[in-house]
C-alpha cells in the first residue's frame, strides 16, 4: 500500500485560485465582485476558460452573478458553510464571557449577529430568575433590539436612515426609537464602545450592549445585558463600560489585535457616520 499523498487536482486547483480572487485582499477587495475579464487577466489564464469555471460555481451557490453588472462575487453556499464553522466557535469562545457578565449583574446576557436587518441571537445567558425568554435561535427586527446598535456602530449614517426606512416604510412611530436618536446611540458606541438603549422588545428596563469584532476589526456579533431591574442611569453607564470591556476581551480571543495606544479601540473598523 503506498504511503503517498493523493495527488491534489488542477480543477479543484484552478477553482479555488478564482475563488481566493473574488474574495479579494487590499486595494483587490471590491464588495461588487468582478469581471470575467478581470479575472482572467488577474489569474494569467484564458477568459473562456474562466467564464467556464464560474458558470459551474455558480450552478453550486459558490459564486454568484449580479443581473446588472454582471459582476461575479462569493455565493451564498460558501458564506453559508463559512457561517457555521464561524458561528460555532464564536459561541463556543463567547460563553465564558457572556456568563462572567450574568454572574455579575444577575441580568440576562446574549450573544448576537446581524442577518440583513434582523438580530439574531446565538447564545444566552439566563439570570438567577426562576423565569426567563429563551431567545437562541430567534430572530427579531434590528430596530427591536439592544443589540442592533451595537451592530450597525460601523454604518455609515446614510446606510443606517435608509435601513430604518425600509424596515418601517410608513415611518419610525412611538413604539421605538427614532432615527436621531439611532445615530446618537451609535456614535456613543463609537466613542465610548457600548450603547444603552430602551428595550422595545420585552419587558426590560434597558439593554446595554457592546460590538464585538473579528480578527480583521470588523464587528461580527454583538454582546448585549438585558436590564431588567430599575436602574439608574450612572448604573447602567457603569455596566456599559463593563460589557464594553467584556467585549474587547472577547474580540481579543477572536484573534483582534490589540490597537495602539493612540488610535483607540475603533482603529481597524470602519466609524463613519
Amino acid at each position: 500500500m503506498s504511503d503517498k499523498p493523493p495527488a491534489p487536482s488542477a480543477g479543484l486547483r484552478r477553482d479555488m485560485e478564482i475563488l481566493e480572487v473574488l474574495a479579494g485582499h487590499g486595494d483587490d477587495r471590491d464588495a461588487d465582485g468582478f469581471g470575467v475579464s478581470w479575472i482572467a487577466q488577474r489569474l494569467d489564464r484564458e477568459k473562456s476558460q474562466v467564464s467556464r469555471a464560474l458558470r459551474a460555481l455558480e450552478l453550486e451557490g459558490m459564486v454568484e452573478r449580479d443581473p446588472v453588472t454582471r459582476r461575479y462575487r462569493l455565493g451564498w453556499r460558501l458564506f453559508a458553510l463559512a457561517a457555521r464553522t464561524q458561528h460555532a466557535r464564536l459561541v463556543r469562545v463567547a460563553a465564558p464571557f457572556l456568563r462572567r457578565l450574568t454572574i455579575a449583574f444577575d441580568e440576562e446576557a446574549y450573544l448576537c449577529v446581524l442577518r440583513g436587518n434582523q438580530v439574531l441571537t446565538l447564545l444566552s445567558m439566563p439570570s438567577s430568575r426562576v423565569y426567563h425568554r429563551v431567545w437562541e435561535g430567534v430572530s427579531v427586527p434590528v430596530i427591536m433590539a439592544a443589540a442592533g446598535r451595537a451592530l450597525l456602530a460601523d454604518w455609515q449614517e446614510e446606510r443606517v436612515r435608509e435601513l430604518l426606512r425600509t424596515v418601517l416604510p410608513s415611518g419610525l412611530d412611538h413604539a421605538v426609537a427614532g432615527e436621531e436618536e439611532w445615530l446618537a446611540d451609535l456614535a456613543h458606541v463609537r466613542s465610548a464602545g457600548y450603547a444603552v438603549s430602551d428595550v422595545e422588545l420585552d419587558d426590560s428596563a434597558a439593554g446595554v450592549s457592546a460590538p464585538v469584532r473579528d480578527h480583521r476589526g470588523l464587528i461580527t456579533a454583538a454582546i448585549s445585558v438585558a436590564v431588567a431591574r430599575t436602574a439608574t442611569q450612572d448604573r447602567l453607564h457603569e455596566m456599559g463600560a463593563i460589557v464594553a470591556e467584556t467585549a474587547r476581551e472577547l474580540s481579543a480571543a477572536l484573534g483582534l489585535e490589540p490597537a495602539a495606544p493612540d488610535a483607540g479601540y475603533y482603529r481597524s473598523g470602519q466609524p463613519s457616520g
